[in-house]
């Protein structure tokens, strides 16, 4: 099966689909009510999940140990597709004991929008870094852009999970996230020393790039007064959670935007993630635009694109979600202008990031060449 330019083996895909007999059949078989069971159930299951791609794997080995932990986190984002098509009603009987028992903050609109999220891109991009694997071919976009995406849902969901409404439910379930704090840590470590794979440019031209300011590249002065929109809207939504008593605060969360009042907790930490994570990045992507020879540029705006991709559809898909409470939804006067507002928000780190990967001769560095120069003059 070919997935982007990717070939996904088969028996990978055979085995991330098997979340649907399984959950069928442990929800069929089990009537489960201790949640210490259930727990114990979901690591077995995880544990076996590994153990068959293990010895599924053995006639070829993949050389990168990363490929057996996106083969079982592409079998755990399909059961989160499942999770979304029970709670939204498309089918049942598969998860009900896990919701009651496991991990019931999962039945809330916010829970429902990133069990889709996983369930759908974050699955296909395991596909692709797998297929990729598998050709032994580099997927260090990919990996970054998985990285800042999945990170993202994880800093907002678990202090949501303990300081909202829910925080009294907290099951030994809650236990099965430690290893989607852990993995993604050491895969980002490997996929970080990994080398670029971007559009080479010549010395020459580089040097050209650096030469010029930032008035002269029309695209980059653009995107530089984007970031300062997008700073002060990042700031004003952190101060707004905040309980900020100006009138301007007052009159946005209860016209445009009550869902920040929600007390699932989710949005408010979502905008103080915001405020003190992404804001900082996007102060540091200005610098980058003006300064030339920041290479890091090529690798955090893939990362900082998928964590605004990921938290702006979980937000604004539980802000518009029929679980989410009636109060608390954006007002049907202006919803449009709710939903430019943060698509816009989301749209700008793409085209930053597509930006830097497309024309990346301003971020390189070019010292080297300079004193091959020097020498060569000499």
């Amino acid at each position: 099966m070919r997935l982007l330019p990717f070939q996904v083996p088969v028996g990978i895909i055979l085995l991330s689909l098997a979340a649907f007999p399984i959950s069928y059949g442990v929800n069929s078989v089990l009537s489960l009510s201790d949640p210490t069971a259930i727990a114990l159930t979901g690591v077995a299951v995880l544990l076996g999940m590994f153990a068959t791609t293990y010895l599924q794997s053995q006639g070829k080995p993949p050389q990168d140990p990363l490929f057996y932990v996106f083969a079982v986190f592409a079998f755990t984002s399909m059961v989160d597709l499942i999770i979304w098509l029970e709670q939204d009603g498309y089918i049942s009987g598969f998860m009900e004991f896990y919701m009651r028992e496991g991990e019931p903050y999962l039945r809330t609109s916010y829970g429902i929008m990133i069990c889709l999220w996983d369930g759908t891109t974050h699955y296909l991009l395991y596909l692709a870094m797998l297929g990729a694997i598998h050709q032994r071919k580099s997927y260090r976009s990919l990996g970054l852009y998985w990285l800042g995406s999945l990170m993202m849902s994880l800093i907002v969901f678990l202090p949501g999970n303990v300081i909202g409404k829910f925080g009294t439910e907290i099951r030994p379930s809650f236990l099965l996230n430690i290893p989607y704090v852990l993995l993604p840590v050491w895969a980002g470590m490997r996929i970080f020393r990994e080398p670029r794979s971007i559009v080479y440019t010549p010395a020459e031209k580089a040097v050209d790039e650096h030469r010029k300011s930032l008035l002269q590249r029309p695209q980059d002065l653009v995107l530089f007064v984007y970031l300062l929109v997008t700073i002060a809207f990042t700031l004003f939504r952190g101060l707004v959670v905040l309980d900020c008593p100006s009138d301007s605060c007052f009159n946005y969360v209860y016209q445009y935007e009550p869902y920040l009042k929600d007390p699932v907790a989710y949005p408010k930490v979502q905008m103080l993630v915001y405020m003190f994570y992404a804001l900082p990045l996007f102060c540091l992507c200005l610098y980058g635009l003006v300064q030339p020879g920041c290479t890091w540029m090529l690798d955090w705006t893939l990362v900082l694109a998928g964590a605004l991709a990921q938290a702006q559809f979980s937000h604004v898909g539980a802000s518009l979600h029929r679980r989410t409470p009636y109060t608390y939804r954006i007002p049907t006067d202006t919803w449009w202008l709710f939903l430019v507002s943060n698509a816009l928000y989301a749209l700008g780190p793409h085209l930053l990031a597509y930006r830097c990967l497309r024309s990346p001769g301003f971020f390189t560095s070019t010292a080297p060449a300079v004193q091959d120069n020097d020498k060569k003059q000499k």
